[in-house]
């Protein structure tokens, strides 16, 4: 009974929630101050909202398995091994292991940049998952499958996807002020494209536009997408997505969100349009938009070559 009163004592409960406070203080000197260095930097407070999230997560993995190592340790040579074995034991999931890999050699980088330590051991660091979706694109069936089970809303989502090429993050984000009936103009500051931050002026095809102008409000407020008069927050739309898509029966396809940009890219190359005006409407690099078309035949090969020789035959024959 005496110990129990002790520790439900007041002056027990005020040392207790200070010695917790101190313990989970950055130390000085240790890989903790490193990532709270990092948290309040640029690198790190400029990410998209999205990408902090997942961010967050994985520096919480770094703090409760090398928060504690002090910094001498962290530019030791040797310590790389210990961070790749740390990596390697996620193995099992690949994309898992090299998140964690990339966040923890972010942290590295930006300390090392800002002057804190002087050596990086995480430079070069290798993937263990390599994916290259650029061959993989919604074709017709796909997209009939999935408009036949999906909400307005979802559809909706999906048209916008196709033809304009953009992330869903941008998509998710796109203001009805930014469409002034025949453009959509991405905001400079948070909707610019890739590392570049290219500035984005969409030009709005019909179709596109016909359902646009019927969806948009009096006043031209809030966001494009949204259901029941409220925006879709990221968790929100991939939840929502991810139940349409599970209907559609389209897991075997191995289909994400993200290939409807390759999707995009090739609908236009079909349509005749040239890689740099590719380039131009959806975001993505010249070389990017090439390696696209070159991956998948429908994209890049057979239908193209046939068009070509449609043309000639037009012009010559």
């Amino acid at each position: 009974m005496a110990r129990h009163s002790l520790r439900t004592t007041p002056a027990f409960a005020i040392a207790y929630a200070a010695a917790h406070a101190e313990r989970k203080k950055p130390a000085t000197g240790t890989l903790f101050s490193l990532i709270a260095a990092f948290k309040i930097s640029t690198e790190f407070t400029t990410l998209a909202e999205v990408t902090k999230k997942a961010y967050r997560r994985y520096l919480k993995m770094i703090e409760e398995e090398f928060g504690t190592m002090p910094l001498s340790v962290v530019q030791d040579r040797r310590a790389r091994g210990k961070f790749k074995e740390w990596r390697d034991g996620m193995a099992a999931n690949r994309r898992k292991a090299d998140y964690a890999w990339t966040v923890l050699a972010r942290v590295i980088s930006v300390a090392k940049d800002r002057g804190l330590i002087a050596v990086n051991v995480c430079e070069r660091g290798g993937r263990l998952y390599e994916a290259d979706r650029a061959e993989i694109i919604w074709l017709p069936e796909h997209i009939t499958a999935f408009c036949s089970v999906a909400s307005p809303e979802l559809q909706f989502a999906l048209l916008l996807a196709l033809w304009t090429g953009q992330r869903q993050g941008t998509l998710t984000n796109i203001a009805w002020s930014q469409y002034d009936g025949s453009h959509i103009r991405l905001q400079p500051n948070k909707q610019r494209q890739g590392k570049k931050k290219k500035r984005i002026v969409i030009p709005v095809g019909a179709p596109l536009k016909i359902v646009l102008d019927a969806r948009r409000p009096e006043k031209p407020e809030g966001t494009i997408r949204n259901t029941f008069g409220k925006a879709w927050t990221s968790d929100g739309f991939r939840a929502s997505w991810g139940t349409a898509f599970g209907r559609a029966k389209l897991g075997d396809a191995d289909l994400h969100f993200h290939d409807l940009r390759g999707t995009a890219v090739t609908r236009l190359a079909l349509s005749g349009r040239t890689t740099p005006q590719i380039a131009a409407i959806t975001g993505h690099s010249p070389r990017d938009v090439d390696e696209i078309l070159k991956a998948h035949y429908l994209g890049g090969q057979s239908e193209l070559a046939e068009q070509a020789i449609v043309k000639l035959v037009a012009q010559y024959g």
